[in-house]
């Protein structure tokens, strides 16, 4: 059996980090804002050659790199139930909590902006909320969608596709989310919030 099937309770030797990215599942929700997540730690998958296996409450994928083992989560349960998920794949692969970190969307930056922190409020986001209640602290890597709505079309806004122009704009704001995901595996929290917040465009 290869070493990337994921088996709880075998003990590793090389350190482990838990990346999550956030979104809802199905095809109508591909490529939409509230899918950022999702779209961050594909990319990821696709740079670091790492497939993904259908497990309880996601879609895993593991690589090694540079001594680190860094497994990507996207939760199968609705948005709302993301800690579920959460809290199960770092009690089975015994993520130490320091080393959790979730990608996100945020209405509250301006699109393309990023901003890691250690800790913080769920700022509204039912999935953030969700973790923060079943698991507590935790590292989270908030990519800005911005907030182009009118009153009351938060949740359309958030679900629907991304503009034309965002999209020719997207590239790049991956790549630097993902090298931000990097930077937190390899360098520690704190390197990773100095080099990597702020404008990406």
């Amino acid at each position: 059996m290869r070493w990337w099937h994921f088996l709880c309770g075998k003990k590793e030797t090389m350190e482990k980090f838990l990346v999550v990215g956030l979104g809802n599942v199905g095809v109508d929700y591909n490529d939409t804002r509230h899918n950022i997540g999702f779209t961050v730690v594909d990319a990821l998958a696709k740079t670091y050659d790492a497939a993904y296996e259908t497990k309880r409450y996601g879609d895993v994928a593991a690589f090694n790199h540079k001594g680190k083992k860094i497994l990507l989560l996207k939760p199968s349960t609705l948005m709302n139930l993301s800690g579920k998920a959460v809290v199960h794949w770092v009690r089975c692969e015994k993520i130490k909590p320091a080393n959790l970190l979730v990608i996100t969307d945020d209405l509250h930056l301006d699109f393309g902006n990023l901003r890691m922190r250690k800790r913080g409020s769920h700022g509204g986001h039912n999935g953030l909320k969700d973790i923060q209640m079943r698991f507590g602290e935790f590292s989270r890597l908030r990519v800005g969608i911005g907030n182009q709505f009118k009153k009351g079309r938060q949740s359309d806004f958030v679900l629907s596709p991304w503009k034309k122009e965002e999209v020719q704009k997207l590239p790049e704001i991956v790549s630097k989310a993902e090298q931000a995901a990097m930077a937190f595996v390899l360098e520690g929290v704190e390197r990773a919030m100095n080099t990597h917040n702020g404008e990406v465009l």
